[in-house]
C-alpha cells in the first residue's frame, strides 16, 4: 500500500538530482546549471550567483504561464555567504521582500532570504514559478 500525502504519494515527493552544476565563483548561472535543479557553490569568499533571464531559462525549460521549479543552492562546503541576485525578467517574489523588510532591524540576525550561509546550515530551496514563458518570480521556499 502506497502512502499518501494530500492525494499524492509519499514517493513522489522525492526530488532527486543525478546532475549537478557547480558554480565556484561569483557568476550568472546559466539556464543549463539551473536545470539540473541542483547547484553547489564552494567558495571560500563571498560569492554572488546570478540567475539567468526569464527568456534563456523559460527556453531551457519549456516554461509556460504556471510552469513551477524547484530549485536548491547548497552552500554546505563553501567558506563565505552565497547571494542570489535577480536577472532580468526573473523577479523576487513579495513574500521575500517582505520578509526582508519586516525584519531588517531584529537582532541578532535577519531573515535574508537572498543569502544563503555556508556550512551545515547552508542550503536553501527556491521555488520559481513561471508568468509567462518569459518571466518568472521566485522566492525561497526552504
Amino acid at each position: 500500500m502506497s502512502r499518501q500525502s494530500i492525494g499524492v504519494p509519499i514517493e513522489n515527493i522525492q526530488e532527486e538530482h543525478s546532475t549537478v552544476a557547480y558554480v565556484p565563483a561569483t557568476a550568472t548561472a546559466t539556464a543549463d546549471q539551473v536545470a539540473t535543479g541542483y547547484i553547489v557553490t564552494t567558495s571560500a569568499a563571498a560569492t554572488t550567483l546570478t540567475l539567468p533571464t526569464g527568456t534563456l531559462l523559460g527556453q531551457r525549460l519549456g516554461a509556460k504561464a504556471g510552469t513551477v521549479f524547484n530549485l536548491f543552492v547548497d552552500n554546505t562546503g563553501g567558506a563565505d555567504v552565497v547571494t542570489v541576485a535577480v536577472a532580468t525578467n526573473g523577479i523576487q517574489s513579495n513574500f521575500d521582500l517582505e520578509i526582508t523588510a519586516a525584519t531588517a532591524s531584529v537582532t541578532p540576525a535577519a531573515i535574508t532570504p537572498l543569502t544563503i550561509p555556508s556550512g551545515a546550515t547552508g542550503l536553501a530551496r527556491y521555488t520559481i514559478v513561471f508568468s509567462s514563458p518569459t518571466a518568472y518570480v521566485f522566492t525561497r521556499s526552504a
